[in-house]
C-alpha cells in the first residue's frame, strides 16, 4: 500500500514538473494552440496531419453570413468537421465569437484569415484563439472580408452553441443616444461641394452630456475655427484622435480621462449657429488624415437566439427532385453555389434558423433550405 502510494506521488510530482516544463518552453517558442494539442495529447503525426489539413478545406469553402449570427449543431468525432465561415468588417468593429458546449473541456480551435488579392494565397492568417478558449475577440484593423475557421478537437463530442456578433469598439459619445441621432453621415457634402463632411453629426437636445467614447488623454480644449468650443481625445492604443466640436460648453477636464467621463455638453457654437444643437464627431488617424466614424460607435443589431432550435439531426435526406445550395442561410441576396438531387444523404454541421449548414459527399459546405430536406 505504502509503495502504491509513493509511486502515485512520484508519478504526479513527474506529470507536474513536465507541465512546468512545457510552460516554461512554451514562453520561449510561442508555439500554436494546436501545436500545444498535438503535444499534449500525443497526437501521431498522420493524424494530427490528416485534421489541421482540414482548413485547406474550410479556406476553399464558399460560406458567407451576415452578423449577428448564431448556428447550433453537434461536434462528432472522428469525422473531422470544419467549419469556416466569411464576414465583412470595418475598422472600429470588435467582432466576438463565442461557442458553448456541454463539457467546459471540450477543445475548439479557432482562426481569423484575411482575404488578399493574391490569388495563389487568397488568405492570410491573422489571428488565433489561445488554447482551450472558447471565446474569441478581435478588432479589425483593415475593411476587407475575413473567414473565420473552427475546428474541434479530434475526439470532440459535443453539441454546441456557436454565437458571433460585432460591436463598435468605442462608447457611443453622447449619453442616451444611440444610432438614430446620427443625421449626417461621412461624405456629405458642404458649402455648395466644396468640401465634404469628414465626420457624423449626432443631433441631441442642447445640453446633453457628451462623454469619452474611450478612455485616454485630452489634448486640447478650447473655442476656435469651424468647430466651435471643442475637445481634443488622444486614442494612443489606436494612434488616433477623436474630435468633439460645437459644443455648448466644455467641461474643465485634462489630462487622463476614462471611457464615459463628460468632456462638455450638445451645442451648436462654430459654424453649427444655423443648425439645431448637434455634436460632429470625427476621427484622426496617424499618418491619414480623418477617417469614418460611424463603425466606431454605431451598434449593431442584437442577437436572437429565438430561433435557434435543439434536436438537430445528424444527417438528412433530399426531398425535392431537385435542391439548390446556397452560400448564405437566405434566398435574398445569396447565390446558388450547388444543388442536391432526391435522395442524396447529406451531412450537417449545424443549423441557423430554417436553414441548415451541410457538406455534400464531395466535401462542400452549404445551406439548404428545411423544406427540400428530411431527417434520416
Amino acid at each position: 500500500m505504502r509503495l502504491t502510494r509513493l509511486l502515485l506521488i512520484l508519478s504526479a510530482v513527474i506529470l507536474s514538473g513536465c507541465s512546468q516544463l512545457n510552460k516554461a518552453s512554451d514562453y520561449i517558442t510561442n508555439p500554436t494552440a494546436k501545436e500545444v494539442y498535438k503535444r499534449d495529447f500525443n497526437l501521431s503525426d498522420s493524424l494530427f496531419t490528416k485534421w489541421k489539413n482540414q482548413v485547406e478545406i474550410a479556406l476553399n469553402d464558399s460560406i458567407q453570413v451576415e452578423l449577428p449570427y448564431a448556428e447550433k449543431g453537434k461536434f462528432l468525432p472522428r469525422i473531422f468537421p470544419v467549419y469556416s465561415y466569411e464576414i465583412e468588417l470595418n475598422p472600429g468593429e470588435l467582432f466576438n465569437l463565442e461557442i458553448e458546449t456541454d463539457s467546459l473541456k471540450e477543445l475548439v480551435f479557432i482562426d481569423v484569415f484575411k482575404r488578399t488579392e493574391d490569388s495563389l494565397n487568397p488568405f492570410t492568417k491573422v489571428e488565433s484563439a489561445e488554447f482551450g478558449a472558447k471565446h474569441f475577440a478581435f478588432e479589425a484593423e483593415k475593411e476587407g472580408k475575413y473567414k473565420v475557421v473552427i475546428q474541434p478537437a479530434i475526439e470532440g463530442n459535443s453539441p454546441f452553441l456557436l454565437k458571433m456578433i460585432k460591436s463598435p469598439v468605442y462608447l457611443f459619445p453622447v449619453a442616451s443616444y444611440s444610432n438614430s441621432a446620427v443625421q449626417s453621415f461621412w461624405g456629405a457634402q458642404r458649402d455648395g461641394g466644396a468640401r465634404s463632411h469628414e465626420g457624423i453629426d449626432i443631433f441631441a437636445e442642447r445640453g446633453t452630456p457628451v462623454v469619452a467614447a474611450t478612455s485616454g488623454r485630452i489634448t486640447y480644449t478650447g473655442e476656435k475655427g469651424l468647430g466651435g468650443k471643442q475637445v481634443w481625445l488622444r486614442d494612443s492604443r489606436r494612434g488616433q484622435s477623436l474630435y468633439y466640436a460645437h459644443l455648448d460648453s466644455i467641461n474643465p477636464v485634462s489630462g487622463r480621462v476614462k471611457v464615459g467621463d463628460t468632456l462638455g455638453f450638445v451645442g451648436n457654437t462654430g459654424n453649427a449657429r444655423t443648425t439645431p444643437p448637434h455634436l460632429h464627431f470625427g476621427i484622426y488617424k496617424n499618418f491619414q488624415g480623418a477617417i469614418n466614424p460611424l463603425n466606431f460607435v454605431f451598434m449593431p443589431e442584437p442577437l436572437n437566439l429565438d430561433e435557434v432550435e435543439d434536436n438537430i439531426p445528424h444527417k438528412i435526406l433530399t426531398k425535392a427532385v431537385t435542391a439548390n445550395l446556397r452560400n448564405k442561410p437566405t434566398t435574398s441576396g445569396s447565390k446558388i453555389i450547388g444543388s442536391s438531387k432526391a435522395q442524396d444523404t447529406l451531412q450537417i454541421l449545424g443549423k441557423s434558423r430554417d436553414w441548415y449548414h451541410i457538406r455534400t459527399r464531395e466535401n462542400k459546405a452549404s445551406f439548404i433550405h428545411q423544406s427540400l430536406v428530411k431527417p434520416i
